[in-house]
This record gives C-alpha cells, structure tokens and sequence, in this order.
C-alpha cells in the first residue's frame, strides 16, 4: 500500500533533505514516514546537532518552534516533537509546489542564464 498522492511527494522532500532511504519495509503511512524521521532527527540531535539545526533554517522552520521543541518542559520527546514540526512544513511545501508550479518558460530566445 504506497501513500497518498497527497503525501508522496512530502515524503520525497523529506527523504531528500535527510539523505533518507526507504528500507526494505515500505513507508506506507504519515505514521510510518514520522518515525522514521524521528529516528533520523534523534540521530542528528546526539551526533551531529549543527546540521539539523541548519536543516531547520534552510526549511524555515520557526526558530521559536525550534526552541520550544528541544525545551526539557516539553512534553514529547525532541526528536519526535521536531519531527512532526518538518512533516507539517513539508506538507506545506510540497502543496505549493503542486499547486503552483512555474510555467515552463521553453525557448529562452538565445537568452542564457
């Protein structure tokens, strides 16, 4: 059962941007894609911090979100807390890039870029 077209291409953003793969148990649900996330980003939090909070940035994820996600008062965990917090952006993004896709401009009439 592969997910719907309305999150297939949130999960491509998001196995992208975390040099994710899809192991050899597919990832059929939002479920399934949020902890696989999570156990990226509680992999990040311990061993490499400076690149997820730079994932964050470049995903323009609050970073008063951020901040209140690795709170010790909050009340999940962080990873799984940050995690929800870049599905939900990603489902943002990948809306708007279905939805409002450039026009292919064609022939650029010997204009180079």
């Amino acid at each position: 059962m592969a997910l719907p077209e309305n999150l297939e291409g949130t999960k491509q953003l998001i196995l992208r941007d975390f040099e994710l793969q899809e192991g050899e148990e597919p990832i059929a649900t939002e479920e399934d894609l949020l902890r696989l996330l999570a156990d990226q980003i509680a992999h990040m939090i311990e061993f490499n911090l400076e690149v997820l909070l730079s994932n964050m940035y470049r995903l323009d994820i609050s970073e008063r979100k951020v901040n209140a996600a690795l709170s010790p008062n909050h009340p999940e965990p962080a990873n799984m807390a940050l995690a929800r917090l870049v599905l939900e952006r990603q489902k943002q993004r990948a809306y708007t890039k279905k939805h409002y896709q450039q026009p292919n401009l064609g022939d650029l009439g010997g204009l180079e870029l």
